[in-house]
């Protein structure tokens, strides 16, 4: 079975669905296939294959194409420096990812925190055991 990328794990789903034939796809990012090989070559884009081998592209794969045209076409940037943002990009994204994980424990850490305090004051420990020079008889 081979994977067309349609369950997306991240609930992007019909972006993430990898549809398009090289021809078509090359089409829609306004470049010619051999250029898509290329960036395949190069490590920039990485298609899904189908079961005969023939390379599939998503809507995702067609935005990807229009950032790397962006930025070497109207930006000046060279392929190896379109890797490195695309990579420091991805690495941006997973680390807001853990942030909004993070706050989403602290949220509900700090929930738990208010409803144990609602639940029972702390008293400081003088209140409950005096010390046996302070020992009323």
């Amino acid at each position: 079975m081979v994977d067309d990328g349609s369950r997306s794990t991240d609930g992007r789903g019909a972006s993430e669905r990898a549809v398009y034939v090289i021809s078509v796809a090359a089409e829609l990012a306004g470049m010619h296939p051999q250029t898509l090989r290329e960036y395949e070559r190069k490590g920039l884009l990485r298609p899904k294959r189908s079961s005969g081998n023939a390379r599939r592209y998503s809507e995702r794969d067609i935005e990807r194409l229009q950032l790397i045209q962006d930025l070497t076409q109207r930006r000046g940037v060279n392929l190896a420096g379109v890797k490195l943002i695309m990579e420091m990009q991805a690495e941006i994204d997973a680390l807001r990812e853990r942030v909004a994980d993070l706050e989403r424990q602290l949220r509900l850490a700090r929930r738990v925190a208010r409803r144990r305090e609602s639940v029972g004051s702390i008293l400081p420990l003088r209140s409950v055991i005096l010390p046996p020079w302070e020992v009323r008889r």
